[in-house]
């Protein structure tokens, strides 16, 4: 049989291409086998059947990363940019808590002279050679990795390259902590309940689980590069690269302090100031919780401390602030934005501009809505009103179908949106901005909330069992312990007892407090800010009387003010009746009140609402141009505003009149977009100014620029026209004379002749 396959498809005549149709056709059996493909029929329709399985294979397990398009949007912003930074965040503690578990025993005896001591006056031994070696390779090879990761921040290593090398490294140093600790458990233990593990060992442990971590995560980054969400590239904001110095210069200084005071501690013959003790001393001064547990002992170290804790507690402020600033302007790019941008095409999806529209998108034809009176408005919802969809009568057998089922509670489609002119979408934007004005500041509120209860709760569940044999306390206890710490109280009646505590305690007050700062900043933008302006309209109202108060209120809240009105004529009406006056209203009040009942008509008020933010032509160019002067110095000093300044709809129509008077057709403006720059926007647009990235002073600043900058264009455009145009005229001139001049000599020469003859 493959004897036979062979020579038949040597025989065989090359086949043309063919197209796809004409190509099935082709490979198709002949009805002449009945349906079986032959040997020739098979060959045939191997060769030209392409084999697809083995491209789609290798597309789908391809290692090679996709490309990455300029300008593509993607949903991994937290990899991209957040994962990296937690990264160099936590990699400079890591080797930190790497050199205390370094420079420290691992074991230590607390049985001394016949009696159980605490785990602080224990007496630690050597470990074995090979546990400090090991931990030594791991120290190095953490440094390694930080090293590669700045290095791709820097971009001074390529990123494929760096990543990797840091990932390897860090899980290297994870794999020789793990096989430390583990090792240790094995087969040199703690004899219980005489030996324990002392701080370095936690340390070890702690080290370990933030390497890892940080490689998993870092793993998660280079999976989106893989999948191409973001290039190869960081390109650091100013705050980000702020806080990575700063982060590493607040733990090179939080190690530093702990080697000197542990170094001077020592020196003055003082027990219990290993580096381990001094690195908890060193952080709870600088957190400025002030425990008592711990404190210096001789005038060298509290001398020291006076520069040392202020230099301290200014890199921590330093930290936290650029951290708050990251954070906001993490979640201002990829959270805040594509809210707006959420509400902005929601709004566009219910928006109409006439009543017909709106009719029409309700699903109820005109002529049904000339005819609906007011029983049917508040009747049920009819079922035959449904729209017809696509599909044929389908709407209409799932009305008939709906008519004899339950009518729906609510109905869930948005409600659509009338914009009639120009100004009711410039409102619609404003609302929009303010919703997420809103958004913006609980948001960040409410995930600072949850990541202080996180903090608050689980860390209280870690000292619980650390310190539950010790001291015996309960999960309520721990609680109160860590919220007096969270808030740097530190009354000093609880503090941590055993090692484990110690170590967890150095960590997490790193992460909590900082957490607790941010937190009672945000609470500032909100709740704080509610409560202060609830005691200043108090004290408006009560203690400290504001001029006008009363009316401002009521001019604010006009439903009070005419039930008001009415409750004092029904008084005066009252007492004219006891006086035997006539009881009618008095008729200029009458009349105010017809005036208020009278429903204001729609249509009325969108034409005088109509307002063309376009050039006017009657206007002079030389009144608009010094407009344009005096708006952009008076936008210019706008951009000094805190909070940044917000146009009124005025405002902004005659900014669009100084913007668009200097630009030229329509049909020009459109072949010279670039040139020209943005004039015509939609208010609840993509291009509309209201939620660009830009502050609305600044955007107004650049668009009257470039109007100016089109001005004096045109202006040297008309001044050569003219020029050229004297040119052409003076030339014309020159050419008359001299036709005149041969004009002038021909009639003389005429005249010589006739004269002649």
């Amino acid at each position: 049989m493959t004897a036979t396959s062979s020579t038949s498809s040597q025989i065989l005549p090359e086949k043309p291409q063919t197209s796809g149709t004409e190509s099935s056709y082709n490979n198709a059996p002949s009805s002449s086998n009945n349906g079986q493909y032959d040997s020739t029929t098979a060959i045939r329709l191997s060769e030209n059947r392409p084999n697809r399985a083995p491209e789609r294979q290798r597309r789908k397990w391809s290692l090679k990363p996709k490309k990455w398009q300029e300008g593509q949007e993607h949903d991994w912003w937290f990899a991209s940019t957040g994962i990296p930074l937690l990264a160099a965040t936590l990699g400079p503690l890591a080797n930190v808590l790497s050199i205390a578990a370094l420079v420290s025993y691992w074991r230590e005896t607390i049985y001394i002279d016949g009696q159980f001591v605490d785990d602080f006056e224990g007496v630690s031994f050597k470990d074995p050679h090979w546990c400090y070696w090991l931990n030594v390779a791991s120290l190095i090879l953490g440094f390694i990795g930080n090293f590669f990761l700045l290095m791709n921040f820097t971009q001074r290593i390529r990123y494929i390259i760096a990543l990797p090398m840091t990932i390897f490294f860090w899980y290297v140093a994870t794999a020789l902590l793990i096989g430390i600790t583990a090792c240790m458990q094995i087969y040199t233990p703690p004899i219980r309940p005489y030996e324990t593990y002392t701080q370095g060992f936690w340390y070890g442990v702690i080290a370990a689980c933030i390497y890892l971590v940080c490689s998993m995560i870092l793993m998660i980054n280079m999976l989106g590069y893989f999948l191409g969400h973001y290039p190869d590239t960081f390109a650091l904001t100013e705050a980000q690269r702020t806080l990575i110095l700063q982060t590493m210069m607040f733990f090179i200084w939080l190690a530093g302090g702990g080697a000197v005071f542990s170094r001077i501690e020592t020196d003055h013959g003082t027990s219990g100031w290993e580096f381990s003790d001094a690195l908890y001393f060193c952080d709870v001064t600088i957190l400025t919780v002030g425990f008592g547990d711990l404190a210096p002992t001789n005038d060298v170290s509290r001398g020291l401390v006076f520069p040392y804790s202020v230099g301290g507690i200014i890199m921590l402020g330093l930290v936290i602030s650029s951290l708050n600033k990251f954070i906001g302007q993490l979640g201002e790019e990829n959270l805040v934005q594509k809210h707006v941008e959420r509400k902005r095409v929601r709004t566009m999806d219910r928006t109409v501009t006439n009543s017909f529209d709106l009719r029409q998108r309700e699903g109820v034809s005109p002529s049904r809505q000339r005819h609906i009176s007011k029983a049917e408005i508040s009747a049920p919802h009819r079922a035959n009103e449904y729209p017809r969809s696509a599909m044929g009568n389908t709407g209409r057998h799932k009305a008939h179908r709906n008519t004899f089922g339950p009518m729906p509670l609510r109905n869930t489609k948005p409600k659509l949106l009338l914009l009639r002119e120009e100004k009711d979408r410039f409102d619609q934007m404003r609302s929009i901005q303010e919703s997420t004005h809103k958004f913006k500041k609980w948001w960040a509120l409410t995930l600072s909330v949850i990541a202080f209860g996180i903090l608050w709760c689980v860390g209280a569940v870690v000292f619980w069992q650390c310190e539950k044999h010790s001291q015996g306390m309960t999960y309520f206890q721990a609680l109160y312990f860590c919220y007096i710490s969270l808030l740097t109280i530190g009354y000093g009646d609880l503090s941590p007892k055993t090692n484990a505590g110690r170590a967890f305690f150095v960590v997490w007050s790193l992460i909590a407090v900082p957490t607790m700062t941010v937190l009672i900043s945000d609470m500032g933008d909100t709740v704080i800010s509610n409560f202060k302006n609830f005691v200043t309209n108090l004290a408006d109202f009560t203690v400290l009387p504001k001029e006008g108060i009363w009316r401002s209120f009521l001019d604010r809240h006009p439903w009070l003010l005419r039930w008001m009105q009415r409750r004092v004529e029904k008084r005066a009406a009252k007492k004219r009746l006891e006086k035997g006056f006539p009881t009618g209203p008095d008729p200029e009040s009458a009349a105010a009140d017809e005036e208020d009942d009278i429903p204001p008509n729609i249509e009325n008020l969108a034409d005088e609402a109509e307002h063309d933010a376009v050039s006017d032509p009657a206007l002079d160019e030389a009144v608009l141009s010094r407009k344009l002067a005096h708006a952009i110095r008076s936008v210019a000093n706008d951009l000094r505003h805190d909070p940044p300044k917000k146009y009124s709809y005025e405002q902004w129509v005659e900014f669009t009149r100084l913007i668009r008077f200097t630009t030229k057709s329509a049909e020009e403006v459109e072949a010279e977009e670039e040139e020209e720059g943005l004039v015509e926007w939609d208010w609840i647009g993509e291009d509309s100014p209201l939620v660009s990235k830009k502050a609305e002073a600044e955007f107004v600043l650049d668009r009257l620029c470039e109007s100016l900058a089109r001005y004096m264009r045109r202006k040297g455009e008309a001044k050569v026209a003219a020029r050229r145009k004297i040119e052409c005229l003076e030339e014309k001139v020159e050419e008359m004379e001299d036709l005149k001049g041969e004009k002038q000599r021909e009639v003389v020469s005429l005249g010589a002749n006739g004269t002649g003859s």
